[in-house]
């Protein structure tokens, strides 16, 4: 053994030298000592050093968790002020509008003085709510990204006030309570229900809340647009608000003409998608029509017939006697002073969408459906509704602040102003923040997710393209937001996408056969795809979340869960089979706890390291399986289901339904003849008893076939479903007992309609033809008495031959003395019968002073307004009259509800328009009272009920 001296010479341990040669003598036992030593020492270093890491990153942890916890505690606190505000507000308003009703009640003349002191009080209280609206939003503030405190309480209270305290606004949100439920339909009679009494508030349209003020104010078409009283001027661009207000805008062509092309250009610089669309409906008719190659109608004044066309083909139509002599068709009709109101939204958009349901620190629950952003309270049996979008919204995704919404939709009928985008919005106030993506996307919104560990301030999206491209965007740089960073995601399918809460530049897809793993940085995304070594690849990988150590859990359609290492791409753990069938959802809660959802319907509870802790539940049956899980209040559940369903429960206690829906194509509507209720019946199979005041279902029945058409009998006591397959079943509204069944061909039966005096049924199928039966034992028992034929003469020997409809039965009316009938078919026929002789009225000329029972033909004299310049005959699904009142309602293949004056009988008829539906639709039906109208969409599967409201000018 030789070791190295001070002057680099080396010595043997058992040697003798002096100093001057820098030899030195070593013994083994002293060096091995040493060396011992040493190594000790660096051993105990090595020891506290990592003792030391441990303890810092303990602590570090201990700090993120205090953190977290901290910022959970004033998201709560600021979301309760903010509903506290929103509280005060609705009282506030609610107290100004009966102050000014009251006042105004006592009046019946009003002279010209009057009308100006009423003028100068409505001044005076408007001026009054501003101070007080500004000394209360001195004293608060709350917080909304990219905005300073102060200003954002103030926008928060105006707007809310706006959208709740005035029956007629004209925003893009609504709101309502419900009331006690009605009784059932066969054991009370209702009492006469007094129309609601009209408020006497005229609406002022206002630029920057865009919703009509509590305060009336005297209307003015020419509003030059002032700045708010309570909104500072220095905000500037931080001000300006997108809505949809255009959808509850009056729709006359005579208030256009009137305003200027110059108005309505410059209305479209504030307004959203909504007014652009609109725009084009409004001016359409004046501007554009020899570019739709449209047709005026045509009077003959010497017959009494007005002539008009639905794609070329000419149909005659017949003015009654008394109106003959002044009748002109393109005479201005103005629009009626009959005003809806989204009151409540029925169903849920489950079956084919995830993580659309989220549970608001204000105890409101918020989902979709159709194009309408649902914000229900359960405890106080209350919706509000966001009314900002076009066409189906597709994807949700809540700010981690708890407060802002992000929702994405698909594109519309119109690509040029319904394209797809996202629009992220205050859950408070209901105002829209931003609009992003109008340019960028070219399918639909798949997936939203909000960055978390830097607080929110990113929002990725994909995009249901081919490539379904994914982009990355700073939200809250503008007001059309800024693309940071933009990629092919895959040539497959998304399910989902997140952000890491951990990691800043980490976001996670999944999809069809792949898991993703992206980072980015300089405006780059990386992509990494998740190795599954020898396990078996996944068809699809549907649900993905995150551990709170940062690792990714992931759910596939073979029902396995799996822990992804975090940083990396490989699996760490693998449970097998933790569901049967595919798991579509994955909750993490804040003890670290871990639920699933599966399609086996069992929702399952394990620990953080995904070991079963023996605690699962069932979800029935009926309401599908578990899409989506979310905490609520306490230890609550709420969970969406895949048959558009809303559910709440714990593991101890049963599931209750919050909301339910129809799943397929809805198309059977018939509401009651003396209760607030209504039936609707769907594709599913399914018939629902809906009531109005308590909105929950009261019944629900599955038939066994898709229904296509429903009807109660006069008394109300019977109910009657057509079916597709051209059944129809006779059954008690009561207690659902099916008493007989009937078959009339074996297509779609179209329309069921009984007679005023109820001894008749009318049911028009598919097949061209319309039955009629006799009704006998309380309407169980029903004797065929013919078919409606037009018998046409021709021959020497006048031998005859039989046809009715060329085209299916759409639509059918019974005239008042229940002795006539007119219906309407696919190819726009008119066609008259007598319900005796089931035959053809050749001579319609006879017919034009006939006084019928309904209005749910489209083509009659009295429905020749609702037809808009160019319109394909196909373009209106349903309308229906008023039961009391002079009101024409209709639905189209635009998701538009639309109210007329009736009669409606001349061109570009002034109308009011109403959005929310993303489908066509496929039917309308006034309550008995007229105080409600119900409205059902046909592929959006959604049932909205509308107040109805009447002004007095």
């Amino acid at each position: 053994m030789r070791i190295e001296g001070e002057n680099g010479n080396f010595a043997s341990p058992d040697c003798r030298s002096s100093s001057s040669t820098g030899w030195f003598p070593l013994r083994p036992a002293g060096n091995r000592v040493l060396h011992d030593a040493i190594t000790n020492i660096d051993d105990s270093c090595d020891d506290m050093i990592e003792n030391e890491n441990q303890s810092l990153r303990d602590r570090v942890a201990d700090l993120e968790k205090k953190v977290q916890d901290q910022t959970d505690e004033i998201v709560c606190l600021r979301s309760t002020l903010a509903d506290v505000l929103r509280r005060l507000n609705n009282i506030e308003g609610s107290r100004v509008l009966n102050n000014h009703t009251s006042s105004q009640s006592g009046r019946t003349t009003p002279s010209k003085d009057g009308v100006r002191l009423r003028h100068q009080q409505q001044q005076q209280q408007q001026q009054q709510h501003s101070e007080v609206r500004e000394k209360r939003s001195s004293s608060s503030s709350s917080y909304t990204p990219g905005r300073s405190s102060s200003a954002t309480h103030i926008n928060r209270r105006s707007a809310h006030y706006q959208s709740t305290s005035s029956l007629y606004s004209d925003g893009h949100s609504s709101s309502s309570v419900s009331p006690a439920p009605s009784p059932s339909p066969t054991h009370s009679q209702s009492s006469s229900h007094p129309h609601p009494r009209p408020s006497q508030s005229q609406p002022q349209h206002t630029l920057h809340l865009h919703h009509y003020p509590s305060t009336p104010q005297p209307p003015s078409r020419h509003h030059t647009p002032s700045p708010s009283p309570s909104r500072p001027q220095h905000l500037g661009a931080l001000n300006k608000r997108w809505s949809s207000t255009s959808d509850f805008q009056v729709h006359s062509p005579s208030a256009i003409s009137s305003a200027g092309h110059g108005a309505l250009a410059r209305r479209t610089n504030f307004g959203s998608l909504y007014n652009l669309n609109n725009l084009r409906s409004h001016t359409g008719s004046q501007l554009n029509l020899s570019k739709l190659g449209a047709r005026e109608a045509t009077y003959n004044a010497e017959e009494g017939v007005v002539k008009f066309y639905l794609r070329g083909r000419p149909i005659n139509l017949y003015v009654p006697t008394d109106l003959r002599e002044e009748y002109t068709p393109s005479g201005p009709t103005p629009p009626p002073g009959t005003k809806l109101k989204l009151e409540w939204v029925y169903g849920y958009r489950g079956r084919d969408c995830r993580n659309n349901v989220y549970q608001l620190p204000t105890g409101e629950v918020v989902y979709f459906v159709a194009a309408v952003a649902v914000l229900y309270n359960v405890d106080e049996q209350m919706q509000r509704h966001y009314l900002g979008h076009t066409d189906d919204i597709k994807s949700m995704a809540l700010h981690p602040n708890k407060l802002l919404v992000a929702t994405g939709q698909t594109a519309g009928h119109d690509r040029r102003d319904a394209r797809p985008h996202i629009r992220i919005w205050d859950s408070v106030s209901l105002n829209t923040l931003h609009v992003i993506g109008i340019s960028d996307m070219e399918r639909s919104v798949a997936c939203l997710a909000f960055s978390k560990a830097d607080g929110g301030s990113l929002l990725v999206a994909v995009d249901e393209a081919p490539d379904h491209n994914m982009s990355v965007w700073d939200w809250s740089r503008g007001e059309r937001g800024y693309k940071l960073m933009e990629t092919k995601c895959s040539a497959d399918q998304v399910l989902a996408v997140d952000f890491s809460p951990v990691d800043r530049n980490t976001i996670i897809t999944c999809g069809k056969s792949h898991i993703s793993f992206w980072s980015y940085e300089n405006g780059m995304l990386a992509k990494r795809m998740g190795i599954f070594e020898n396990r078996e690849r996944p068809k699809y990988v549907t649900s993905i979340s995150f551990t709170d150590t940062g690792n990714v859990i992931s759910g596939d359609s073979n029902g396995n869960l799996l822990i992804w290492q975090r940083g990396g791409n490989t699996v760490a753990k693998w449970v097998r089979s933790a569901h049967e069938g595919a798991v579509f959802s994955i909750f993490v809660q804040k003890d670290g706890g871990i639920i699933t959802g599966g399609k086996d319907g069992r929702i399952v509870l394990w620990d953080r390291d995904l070991s079963p802790t023996g605690t699962e539940m069932q979800v029935p049956e009926q309401y599908g399986s578990p899409r989506m899980i979310t905490t609520g209040r306490g230890s609550q559940l709420v969970i969406g289901t895949t048959r558009n369903s809303i559910l709440a429960g714990t593991f101890d206690l049963p599931l209750t339904p919050v909301m339910q829906g129809h799943t397929e194509e809805l198309w059977g509507l018939t509401v009651h003849p003396t209760q607030q209720q209504f039936v609707t019946a769907g594709y599913d199979r399914n018939c629902f008893l809906w009531d109005t005041l308590s909105r929950t279902i009261v019944w629900s029945k599955d038939i066994g076939e898709h229904a296509q058409s429903a009807a109660f009998s006069n008394d109300g006591d019977m109910l009657v479903i057509g079916t597709t397959s051209g059944k129809w079943l006779v059954m008690d509204a009561e207690t659902r007992e099916v008493y007989a069944q009937y078959t009339d061909g074996s297509e779609p039966i179209q329309v069921l309609r009984f007679s005023p005096n109820g001894a008749n049924l009318a049911v028009g199928s598919r097949d061209n033809s319309i039955s009629i039966y006799q009704v006998s034992e309380d309407c169980r028992k029903f004797s065929r008495v013919g078919r409606c034929q037009a018998k046409v003469r021709k021959g020497r020997y006048n031998n005859s031959t039989s046809r009715g409809h060329s085209s299916f039965v759409t639509h059918l009316d019974w005239s008042s003395d229940s002795q006539s009938l007119r219906s309407n078919s696919g190819d726009y026929e008119l066609l008259y019968w007598n319900a005796g002789l089931c035959r053809q009225i050749v001579q319609t000329s006879q017919m034009r002073d006939t006084e019928w029972a309904t209005q749910t033909c489209t083509l009659s004299f009295h429905t020749l307004g609702i037809w808009p310049e160019g319109a394909d005959g196909t373009d209106i699904n349903t309308c229906t009259g008023a039961n009391h009142s002079a009101v024409l309602a209709t639905g189209d293949d635009f998701g538009k509800v639309k109210i007329f004056a009736s009669p409606a009988s001349q061109q570009k008829a002034g109308h009011h328009s109403y959005g929310g539906h993303s489908s066509h639709v496929t039917a309308l039906g006034f309550l008995h009272d007229d105080s409600r109208l119900i409205s059902t969409g046909g592929r959006d599967t959604a049932v909205m009920q509308w107040h109805v409201s009447t002004s007095t000018r």
